[in-house]
């Protein structure tokens, strides 16, 4: 009788080929290649545990910049980056009502402050990540604390014990969460890759992911203050996020707006928190409350709390008529290290007040219009490019800025403007304007000969996932 063989090893996973070393990596992307799931995981543990160099990183990055990614590459990529810190856990009876909104960054948009109190008004939960402005555009916390005491950095418990007491917070990137993406960030603001769609799509879905969402939507800007000029590369960022989003199991729509006059009337850090309680009030610049109901309408729809995009709209405009939104909006600030009084004061105030209770700029200085005419367009970029270079915004992380500097836009684009009548009131900390900042800033007002006509909506278009719409399929 033959003995018997060696005993059958039981069956195990295989694992996951060893990426190749780094520099094949790189020049597999810099000739044309495709990145596998292994490559990918291996190239963003490399740049967690530090063993990437700087310059690998910086290789890597303008290697994806000019030769791109397929959409599974960018989706593991966004897996890779979720993956290299903490997830944030949420109630199993929250399941469903977990939403947010995420912007690629404009001038004067303070859409976030507005929305995320109107849609936890709504019945939502809005664990909102938020970041600071860097360059022209204005970052969400930064304005947040222009407001004495705001909290941006909370942890994740911290973050559920939010959501529970008021339905919705807005945070920071802290260091566990996500840690990939903010090595990439960085490494990407100074290798002139900032405008890659993949890493954008990456960097957002990443982010997004970890929140463990029901439904997102991004409002993508276009034109010249936007990190994408033109309405046909935003649609393609827009298309991604929606194609890799919906490939990762999340509802998400893409809203295209546009970025070549501000939103609004303000622009700078606590004008732009007095503008918002505007809006919260019920009143403020109709094309800010136009994005808010818009993004938040669709946003309801996709999230299926809602039959149409417009109802979801109408129900987030009520919200801002009735108070409701203000509400929890004042419940945030409180809950996130607002003085109760000051909370009460900025929430229930007059315009008048609220101004006290921020900090303010020292001195103003008006601007006037040098002819007769229609005012066609209010350019986005220059006005805060000087309002940057004044303190209002960074020209490096980390950079102190000043909250009280910013500018009030006294007209509208549609409205007729005489020679000699101020156009913008521009809030100042230090010296009088220079003459070429004056210069600039002059250059930001277009006029016309054309009759006044009725302001454009910013909103242009909503790109919605390969059904058209919310399925039973997307969890």
């Amino acid at each position: 009788m033959a003995a018997p063989g060696p005993p059958t090893p039981p069956d195990v996973p295989m694992p996951l080929p060893e990426p190749n070393p780094l520099p094949e990596l790189i020049r597999l992307k810099r000739d044309g290649g495709r990145l596998d799931e292994a490559d990918v995981r291996g190239f963003v543990r490399a740049v967690v545990d530090g063993r990437a160099q700087g310059a690998q990183i910086g290789a890597m990055l303008m290697a994806i910049r000019l030769r791109g990614m397929d959409t599974e590459e960018t989706a593991a990529l966004t897996r890779a980056l979720a993956e290299s810190g903490q997830q944030l856990e949420w109630p199993e009876a929250w399941q469903g009502q977990i939403v947010d909104k995420h912007s690629t960054g404009g001038v004067g948009d303070k859409v976030s402050l507005v929305l995320a109190p109107a849609l936890a008004a709504c019945g939502c939960k809005v664990p909102m990540i938020s970041g600071r402005g860097l360059g022209h555009t204005g970052g969400t916390l930064d304005k947040l604390e222009s407001i004495p005491g705001f909290t941006a950095i909370q942890s994740p418990e911290q973050m559920r014990r939010l959501l529970e007491q008021v339905g919705c917070c807005i945070v920071g990137q802290s260091k566990k969460l996500v840690p990939a993406d903010g090595i990439l960030y960085a490494a990407r603001d100074v290798t002139a890759t900032v405008d890659s769609l993949p890493l954008i799509t990456a960097s957002i879905l990443s982010k997004k992911s970890v929140e463990r969402l029901s439904a997102l939507v991004v409002d993508v800007k276009f034109g010249e203050a936007a990190v994408l000029p033109s309405q046909a590369q935003a649609r393609e960022l827009a298309a991604a996020l929606v194609g890799v989003g919906t490939g990762l199991g999340l509802r998400v729509a893409a809203a295209l707006t546009a970025m070549d006059n501000p939103l609004g009337r303000s622009v700078g850090h606590t004008l732009e928190v007095e503008e918002a309680l505007l809006c919260l009030d019920g009143a403020g610049p109709p094309d800010l409350r136009d994005l808010v109901t818009r993004l938040g309408g669709a946003l309801l729809w996709l999230n299926r709390q809602v039959e149409t995009q417009a109802k979801g709209a109408a129900w987030v405009a009520a919200t801002l008529d009735d108070g409701s939104a203000r509400g929890r909006f004042e419940q945030m600030l409180e809950a996130q290290g607002v003085d109760p009084g000051l909370a009460r004061a900025l929430c229930s105030g007059t315009p008048a007040r609220r101004r006290e209770l921020l900090p303010r700029a020292r001195q103003q200085e008006e601007l006037c219009a040098p002819a007769d005419g229609t005012v066609e367009l209010l350019r986005a970029l220059p006005l805060a490019q000087v309002l940057r270079d004044l303190g209002a915004g960074r020209n490096r992380a980390g950079q102190s800025i000043r909250p009280g500097v910013g500018a009030e836009l006294l007209v509208g684009v549609g409205q007729r403007l005489r020679r000699g009548a101020p156009w913008v009131r521009v809030h100042l900390d230090g010296p009088a304007l220079s003459i070429p900042q004056r210069r600039i800033l002059q250059g930001a007002l277009v006029l016309s000969d054309r009759a006044p006509f009725a302001a454009p909506s910013p909103f242009a278009e909503l790109v919605l996932p390969p059904t058209g719409g919310p399925t039973d399929t997307q969890k």
